[in-house]
């Protein structure tokens, strides 16, 4: 299945037809991949909810990733803790936790884990095992 291009190159998705479990086929992730890359319905630029607002709004991406960037400094840093009750120097801030998602590979995890790791997140669970 033909997926699209990327740089020029034909991106597709196919699966071993000599495996002796899936005989080629593909897995409900793969299999829907082309739907969800190929649809008129995809989103192209983030949108954005005011709290408490009803509507949605196009903005651009400078807005969201520095909107984004300045909740998750400020949140850090109001949840910041630097002892523990023992006195222990733990730098970690409680007031924020991830759930990665199973869509990511093994790359992505890992890079995932050290961002977090280092704005001193310790609650983190991922859900790879769906």
């Amino acid at each position: 299945m033909i997926v699209g291009t990327k740089n020029g190159k034909v991106v597709n998705i196919e699966g071993d037809p000599e495996h002796p479990i899936n005989r080629g086929a593909l897995c409900s992730k793969g299999s829907t991949l082309e739907q969800m890359v190929k649809s008129e319905r995809r989103l192209t630029k983030p949108m954005y909810r005011a709290p408490g607002g009803k509507k949605w709004r196009e903005v651009e991406w400078d807005w969201a990733l520095d909107t984004i960037a300045k909740r998750v400094k400020r949140t850090r840093d109001t949840g910041w803790v630097e002892t523990d009750a023992m006195g222990r120097r733990v730098c970690r801030t409680e007031d924020i936790a991830c759930v990665g998602s199973a869509a990511l590979d093994n790359e992505e995890c890992s890079l995932l884990v050290k961002a977090l790791r280092s704005m001193g997140l310790v609650y983190m669970e991922h859900q790879a095992r769906i």
